[in-house]
């Protein structure tokens, strides 16, 4: 199957979200936070970490830091030290204090609600914006492509593409908005589950009856 052929595509693709939806049925964000600050906060933290270490980081932290106000008059030494175990502290560290400043300053201290002012802030992309839009605010502009959903979605042939970005715009072709936020949250559980990176469990698979990789490892 080509990903040109659109139709096939959508058609492919809503069947593979009714088999992760059973499979899945209460996937869902890992990253532990109360407000979308903290979301914001605890997504630029997970850049090459995993969530459980974030979660353990975050929350000493949250504690420390209760808001975007705080983060922002942090001394930038005390916070690369306070996140250090999440690595690459040091860009992580000034990408929470600029974007909390400009939150401060620019937004009145909450969290803006679109795509295109998340990306604005320091620090932030696209793909840390939709996940604060999506699990912070319910609200979706794109789909979140990380490792497992670039991994998994090219093994399902719904792309062909490396680039996240390119990635997201033919998942977006083909996905419902409507499950434009869980498609994400049940690929990154079937992932980490089942399809991982160098050794998939096609035999115990949900989806290998719809994978054209089933078996091909």
């Amino acid at each position: 199957m080509k990903v040109s052929d659109n139709k096939q595509n959508k058609l492919h693709a809503r069947e593979v979200i009714a088999l992760l939806k059973k499979a899945y049925p209460d996937s869902t964000c890992s990253l532990e936070f109360e407000t979308p600050h903290q979301l914001l906060v605890a997504t630029i933290l997970s850049a090459q970490c995993t969530d459980e270490r974030v979660n353990i980081v975050t929350k000493n932290l949250f504690e420390k830091y209760r808001n975007p106000d705080a983060f922002a008059e942090a001394e930038i030494g005390e916070l690369e030290n306070d996140i250090r175990s999440t690595g690459f502290f040091r860009n992580k560290a000034r990408a929470i204090k600029e974007s909390a400043r400009v939150i401060t300053n620019d937004f009145g201290g909450k969290v803006p609600r679109t795509l295109d002012e998340l990306t604005r802030l320091p620090g932030v992309g696209r793909k840390t914006g939709s996940v604060v839009l999506g699990t912070g605010f319910g609200r979706a502009e794109g789909i979140v492509v990380d490792t497992h959903v670039a991994r998994i979605s090219r093994r399902l042939r719904f792309t062909d593409e490396k680039s996240p970005l390119k990635i997201e715009k033919d998942l977006m072709a083909i996905i419902p908005p409507e499950y434009w936020i869980v498609y994400s949250h049940m690929l990154i559980d079937h992932g980490r589950a089942v399809c991982k990176a160098r050794k998939p469990d096609c035999d115990s698979c949900p989806l290998a009856k719809l994978c054209p990789s089933a078996g091909h490892f």
